[in-house]
């Protein structure tokens, strides 16, 4: 007998698992292609409505499954402020972290990482991807509410290194000006997407007043890995560099498990995160930038 073509087709999607079903990773997040398509072994985005279970513990065995905890704090981890109109202000003394998320904002997910924030009472800064930004405005409000900083992180998420320079500044300014309109302020702050940058894109932004968001120390909360084996990767490059910039994302339900923990152990260690506001250093010759503490 023959079989009809739309239910060949819907058999061949049972085969395979399903078409559009979800499939279930090792840490108990939702597998899903993401609207700006980034690589197979880079961040993906979840679910707006993908709950996180919170569940109360107060401290975590090593080798164990990190759990978001009961986890107070004596406010012991903030640290001083930058002012920063370039990248050669930043200038972190021993035991200075600053920490920062891309990729956001994402519902169920970055409201979570800006109540551990405020428990903690430090500021992060936010390299928001502006179609994230443009679709969830409310979100973004909130972080420049909470006084965090803000960047972009272009439009769509593309590789701008594999782009022609005027395709690569189009996306750059598309990106920040979704940012600057869901916040209604303006940015200064830009992070490339993958870390993937030119010498001739970098000099352009750098001429137009962008201070670009580097990182030295990489959570790699993208890889499919438990929130513990996230947490004791990025202690384990925190130790050794001592200082820097953390690269996180707030689109994972890992990393809103591990950050309490995280900014737990940094406290009792005597780690202490710096705040960034940035400041317009020279007249911009194109995009959006600031002199004020957005």
């Amino acid at each position: 007998m023959q079989i009809k073509p739309l239910f060949a087709v819907a058999l061949s999607c049972l085969m395979l698992a399903g078409c559009n079903t979800t499939k279930t990773e090792k840490d108990g997040e939702p597998s899903l292609k993401s609207s700006y398509a980034p690589g197979a072994d880079e961040h993906r985005r979840l679910k707006a409505n993908d709950p996180v279970k919170m569940e109360p513990t107060a401290w975590i065995k090593p080798g164990s499954p990190a759990r978001v905890g009961s986890i107070f704090s004596s406010g012991g981890l903030a640290g001083r402020t930058l002012s920063v109109g370039s990248i050669s202000d930043i200038q972190l003394a021993d035991k200075e972290l600053i920490l920062t998320f891309d990729d956001g904002p994402m519902p169920g997910k970055t409201e979570q990482i800006l109540d551990v924030l405020d428990r903690f009472q430090v500021k992060a800064s936010f390299m928001m991807v502006g179609q994230m930004a443009r679709s969830h405005p409310e979100i973004a409000r909130d972080v420049v509410r909470r006084g965090h900083s803000i960047g972009s992180h272009t439009f769509s998420h593309r590789n701008l290194a594999a782009l022609n320079f005027e395709t690569a500044m189009a996306e750059i300014d598309k990106g920040q000006h979704a940012v600057s309109d869901a916040v209604d302020a303006p940015v200064g702050f830009f992070r490339f997407p993958y870390l993937a940058d030119t010498r001739k894109i970098r000099s352009a932004l750098a001429n137009r007043g962008t201070v670009v968001m580097d990182v030295n120390i990489d959570s790699k909360d993208y890889f499919k890995s438990s929130p513990n084996a996230v947490l004791e990767r990025t202690m384990a490059v925190i130790h050794h560099q001592r200082k820097g910039i953390i690269l996180m994302h707030d689109i994972h339900a890992r990393t809103v498990s591990m950050l309490p923990l995280l900014l737990s152990r940094l406290e009792d260690e005597g780690y202490k995160v710096v705040t960034l506001r940035y400041r317009r250093s020279r007249t911009p010759e194109g995009g959006l930038f600031a002199s004020n503490d957005h």
